[in-house]
């Protein structure tokens, strides 16, 4: 069975001596895409910072606060770390946009400078959107989605299956100390930053064999979106691919 889908596909593109990354982002059957990725490296600190946004919702407001979110949070993040990063977009989401609706899940992931190449990459993240670290053995899921179904199963109760995606911070609400903060144990590798309409379709074992193929950021990110839209994904599919040597 064929499913005829409406995609609209948004990139971005990075080169360093020792990174590569790129991205993809399709609409899918939503209205509006309103997912958003951005990078960034401040020539101060040497670090670069990846980011990957979803906002909430599917309305204009909705886009503009995720892309807006996505380069403050990209910009600061890179000088600053990944934490400050989503303040500073929480920040700008505050002054720019009255509006309560104007609201993003996010995260970021810092990678240090190329003198310390092998060194910890700095990640912070709200709501659902998820990073993932392959370093050519085994695929770790760095992040923990905050969302009421995971809140449940932390206190050992089975949360019914919406309660996935029902998140409990956001870019515009979270509290400093409600901030999820991980660190990787080396750089190296390859890292996906991912919205939930990847993730959420597109089961462990294949992302696995996605990332493991020796393909290019570029075409594995596109891979990723395309799976979960033919999957069966309904929300805007975004996938972030970087990899670093």
């Amino acid at each position: 069975m064929s499913i005829a889908m409406k995609t609209t596909a948004r990139r971005e593109l990075v080169r360093l001596t020792d990174v590569a990354g790129d991205s993809v982002s399709k609409r899918g059957l939503r209205a509006i895409n309103a997912d958003a990725t951005a990078s960034h490296t401040d020539y101060r600190t040497g670090r670069t910072a990846f980011v990957v946004a979803d906002g909430v919702g599917d309305h204009l407001l909705a886009a503009r606060a995720a892309r807006t979110a996505a380069a403050i949070a990209a910009r600061v993040g890179a000088h600053s770390g990944a934490a400050a990063g989503i303040l500073a977009a929480q920040q700008e989401l505050l002054r720019q946009f009255p509006e309560p609706k104007a609201d993003s899940a996010l995260v970021i992931a810092v990678l240090p400078t190329t003198e310390c190449a092998n060194g910890p990459g700095d990640i912070a993240w709200v709501g659902d959107c998820r990073a993932y670290r392959w370093n050519g053995r085994t695929l770790h899921q760095i992040t923990t989605d905050h969302t009421l179904a995971e809140y449940l199963r932390l206190r050992g109760l089975e949360p019914e299956p919406r309660t996935d995606h029902i998140i409990t911070t956001t870019v515009r609400t979270v509290r400093p100390e409600q901030i999820g903060r991980a660190n990787t144990g080396s750089s190296n590798g390859r890292m996906l930053l991912s919205t939930d309409g990847v993730h959420k379709l597109v089961d462990i074992v294949a992302v696995k064999d996605l990332l493991a193929a020796d393909k290019s950021p570029r075409d594995t990110a596109d891979a990723l979106a395309d799976l979960a839209l033919r999957t069966g994904s309904r929300d805007n599919t975004t996938a972030f691919v970087i990899d670093r040597r």
